[in-house]
């Protein structure tokens, strides 16, 4: 069974910093691409970052040079730090992977992002 559990959201002010966490169980590890995607109320769920299998790493624009992603594998847990928060970043994080073609979700964390 494929689970993906995200901890780590909560209130933090502008300018602060905040580490999501995202647990795998199941062989999900196994998947071509792990990342991180948020929605935002009244808006489609965007890419935030991405990291496959083979190490490559794709961000967002708006992340690039404030967030990194990583994988623990020892751990089952991928990563995201994520620095110098805006109000626009404020909204549901959801971890996500593909494996075999199939898209698998985390129920999502929320930040919040306070000015």
């Amino acid at each position: 069974q494929v689970q993906l559990v995200e901890s780590g959201g909560g209130l933090v002010q502008a300018g602060g910093s905040l580490r999501l966490s995202c647990v795998a169980s199941g062989i999900i590890f196994k998947a071509t691409v792990m990342g991180w995607y948020r929605q935002a109320p009244g808006n489609e769920r965007e890419l935030v970052a991405t990291i496959t299998s083979g190490g490559y790493i794709n961000y967002a624009d708006s992340m690039k040079g404030r967030s990194t992603i990583a994988r623990d594998n020892a751990k089952n847990t991928v990563y995201l730090q994520m620095n110098n928060l805006k109000p626009e970043d404020t909204a549901v994080y959801y971890c996500y992977g593909v494996l075999s073609g199939m898209n698998y979700w985390g129920k999502g964390t929320l930040v919040t992002v306070s000015s």
